[in-house]
């Protein structure tokens, strides 16, 4: 049995981060990835194969940069772990030593089987498999009416790239009032749900699936609960992901209420030198404190950094004592970000707040070509004004000011420290300087905390 000190299982972005650091600040250390597939994929751009890329092959990702620091990879499946032993043992028959074992697992699809016809054939999934979505791409090319089910960001984004395709009518069912409700506030939701409605999406919001129909054990139709019928070829269902955590459970971890490996602040499981980072892995809400259901791989990448530094003793203290949860999307031309809480999660969790909005553009004038409108809410305590959440939208520009929102929560920066906050502007890349969106918006919160 060969042996290593660190063995890795699995290579999404969690895994590849933990090998990548563990290997850059230990490089005299051995560490095997066991992986799966020969092939991995950008989890957060597996919607666009479907028309933006063309197909999965220019939306690969693999351990390249870990191998390149000399670390090994074995493409194959783990199916039993031994503490005692210390050892891991492979589909194959192979087994392997470590020192450190880090369960990189990720997460897999919900599949919803209180739904009946779930396991008709042309039911699919979006999995985070090399293999499946490339045949799934191959296999929705003839299919021309299509449902989706799930208007989460998974499913609104590979609804609207579908219908992009000529040819295809595609249905989106939605159960909540608006798309994209778990993670944007009200307000948000819903100019994102109608920025979705201006493309050739039809959605249909505020109904759940009763059943999948079908003949001859193939997809036919979709029943909703309110007597409506939409024929259709295929299904996708994308209702969500869970930790994928059988293997772990099966050697004797902990797992929380969510399925999640019990983890403490360094990624660190109970069992001795065991460690759980990215989806697998239990989550603490930054705000709330409580146990949280985040799947981001911004979020994994962000723990497997700091596993990656700690992975052989604490040298480098964790700064961020929860997850913050920052999504970002584009829906028909329109980015859209949020980060912290917003008042519905506000309300869930009893936190005091005030909010204020500014709009104006992304450039200073407004009239280039290329300008696009932006929005900008802030969320802060209303006892002390510290930032504890906040939404963007409008230009592309809204990526970044969400991670500067981020940033500002997590270091508990206050509306009052943005009025000092000192900024670089241009006319081409900026909006102006005398209205600078974070700052209007922070003023409008203390104008509003005097009160």
């Amino acid at each position: 049995m060969k042996k290593y000190d660190v063995i890795i299982i699995g290579a999404g972005p969690a895994g590849i981060i933990t090998g990548v650091t563990a290997k850059k600040q230990h490089p005299e250390k051995s560490m095997l990835m066991l992986m799966e597939e020969e092939k991995g994929l950008v989890p957060c751009g597996i919607p666009y194969v479907f028309h933006e890329l063309g197909g999965v092959e220019k939306n690969v990702m693999g351990p390249k940069p870990f191998v390149d620091l000399g670390g090994e990879v074995i493409i194959e499946k783990v199916v039993d772990i031994d503490f005692k032993s210390k050892s891991v043992k492979t589909k194959s028959g192979n087994e392997f030593g470590y020192e450190k074992l880090v369960f990189a697992t990720g997460s897999k699809v919900v599949v919803p089987d209180f739904i009946p016809g779930y396991d008709l054939k042309n039911v699919f999934y979006i999995e985070k498999s090399f293999k499946y979505i490339k045949q799934l791409y191959e296999n929705l090319k003839s299919k021309k009416n299509i449902v989706v089910i799930g208007g989460g960001f998974i499913g609104a984004e590979v609804a609207e790239q579908l219908a992009l395709n000529e040819g295809k009518k595609i249905t989106l069912i939605e159960s909540e009032q608006f798309c994209f409700s778990k993670a944007f506030s009200k307000e948000l939701s819903q100019i994102a749900t109608e920025a979705l409605a201006g493309t050739s999406v039809n959605i249909k919001t505020s109904v759940r699936v009763e059943r999948v129909n079908g003949n001859n054990g193939v997809v036919s139709s979709v029943s909703l609960d309110n007597g409506e019928e939409i024929q259709c070829e295929a299904v996708i269902m994308a209702i969500g992901y869970k930790p994928n955590t059988e293997l772990a459970k099966k050697a004797g971890l902990e797992l929380n209420k969510m399925g999640a490996i019990l983890v403490d602040n360094y990624e660190r499981t109970k069992a001795k030198g065991v460690c759980a980072v990215g989806d697998c892995s239990q989550t603490i809400g930054f705000i709330t404190g409580r146990m949280d259901y985040v799947m981001l791989a911004s979020t994994a990448t962000a723990e497997a950094r700091v596993l990656g530094h700690n992975l052989f003793g604490i040298e480098i203290r964790k700064t961020f004592i929860g997850t913050l949860a920052i999504f970002s999307t584009e829906i028909n031309g329109i980015a859209m970000a949020a980060a912290g809480v917003n008042d519905s999660s506000a309300a869930e969790a009893n936190i005091k707040y005030v909010s204020a909005k500014f709009s104006d553009f992304d450039t200073h004038p407004g009239t280039f070509e290329h300008t696009s409108p932006l929005s900008v809410k802030l969320f802060a305590s209303s006892r002390d004004g510290s930032i504890i959440g906040g939404e963007v939208w409008g230009g592309r520009s809204a990526g970044e000011i969400i991670n500067t929102i981020g940033l500002a929560i997590q270091k508990g920066v206050t509306v009052f420290d943005f009025i000092s906050f000192q900024i670089g502007s241009h006319p081409l890349l900026t909006g102006a300087p005398t209205k600078t969106l974070l700052i209007k918006a922070a003023e409008g919160i203390i104008e509003k905390m005097k009160k």
